[in-house]
């Protein structure tokens, strides 16, 4: 089972959109932001301080939503192992009813921080998040 890492995110004026509800990039913001934070808060910090990663594809199903004030519990985790610069996290965001509203399927491809290449991922750089 892999490790979790949650965060609660709260709507926000600026998040709303004229729909009355929180925005489709908000949402991309907000798993981006799920991803940052997992890294800050498990990696290596040799590893972080040799790797970067950027998103390669983002995959998001969007099935409810909230509005101005309202709150979402964020859970996310790395799914399997590597493929070769490539892994696979998946987010979820579930309302206080513990409704799903968004699942997002992110690939994110590691680079070098010094050469500013790919770098295939060993399992030492994934095997505190798993």
């Amino acid at each position: 089972m892999p490790s979790t890492f949650t965060r609660t995110f709260v709507a926000e004026r600026q998040h709303i959109d004229e729909l009355g509800h929180v925005n489709n990039t908000v949402w991309v913001q907000w798993i981006q932001d799920m991803a940052t934070a997992h890294w800050d808060a498990v990696a290596r910090a040799e590893d972080r301080a040799a790797y970067f990663w950027v998103v390669v594809r983002h995959e998001i199903d969007y099935r409810g939503n909230i509005g101005l004030g309202e709150t979402v519990q964020a859970e996310t985790w790395i799914e399997g192992p590597a493929q070769g610069a490539k892994s696979l996290r998946r987010v979820e965001f579930t309302d206080a009813s513990g409704k799903r509203l968004v699942s997002a399927a992110t690939s994110w491809a590691m680079l070098d921080r010094a050469t500013r290449r790919l770098a295939r991922v060993r399992p030492e750089v994934l095997g505190p998040f798993l």
